[in-house]
């Protein structure tokens, strides 16, 4: 874990002040449909992520935010424009998909043959695809991703943001930086869903750490406003540690 340089002058701020980050994936592609690997590659968001999308801002709450943060690549874009067409909309280059090199674009069932792919299953911070990003790599940028929008709040006065992004991405922010701790596989979540978070600037300063809040989007409780962290809990949703 790295020992955070805090660029923000504390002088006059509460470094116990709460502030919320909702991580949400992008809605499901044409690509992720037909199952192949899209890193950084571009891929439309489909009909059937358009209705997902559209089911989901009817039957649940997306938070409100004062601020959206958003991957470079166009699913994200779009996802974020769909939940949160207001705007207020910054894109996060650190944020983007990892790059998967030679298998961006194939299908996991063309690559078996390959020891390579074979390699590559096996994990590791430093076992990229050929051509592709080191885990290491993803891990050190998604620092620096929270590390400026938690910045960027403080310095704004936001107190609730949104991060559209990957599902890898927030696997991997989740297992490295949120509290309890659990494995990157406890946090996968399906396209359109992902979690909230706190923290506060001590707990970053400090641990480079937040707490782990729940599940999103919420529940509509009688009224149809939203009941917080209540929605998906019939799911596998209850973590187990490791």
């Amino acid at each position: 874990m790295w020992i955070s340089a805090f660029l923000i002058d504390l002088k006059g701020k509460n470094v116990m002040t709460g502030y919320r980050i909702h991580f949400i994936r992008h809605a499901i592609t044409l690509a992720n449909e037909e199952g192949r690997y899209i890193g950084i590659t571009e891929s439309p968001i489909s009909e059937r992520g358009r209705r997902e999308l559209a089911e989901k801002t009817e039957k649940f709450v997306y938070p409100e935010v004062d601020k959206v943060y958003v991957s470079p690549l166009k699913r994200c874009i779009a996802t974020a424009s769909f939940i949160y067409p207001q705007g207020y909309a910054r894109v996060v280059p650190e944020f983007r998909e990892m790059n998967f090199g030679e298998f961006e674009g194939k299908k996991a069932a063309d690559l078996m043959g390959r020891p390579d792919y074979k390699q590559f299953l096996r994990g590791g911070l430093d076992n990229p695809a050929p051509g592709g990003e080191p885990m290491r790599k993803v891990v050190e940028r998604c620092y620096e991703g929270v590390q400026f929008v938690i910045e960027d709040m403080m310095r704004n006065g936001y107190k609730n943001a949104a991060v559209v992004t990957h599902g890898g991405i927030i696997m991997n922010i989740l297992s490295c930086f949120g509290l309890p701790k659990f494995s990157p596989n406890d946090f996968a979540c399906d396209f359109g869903e992902g979690f909230s978070v706190l923290v506060t600037a001590q707990m970053w300063q400090q641990s480079n750490a937040f707490e782990i809040l729940g599940r999103l989007p919420y529940l509509k409780n009688e009224s149809g406003e939203a009941s917080e962290f209540d929605s998906f809990a019939d799911d596998e949703a209850d973590y187990h540690e490791e």
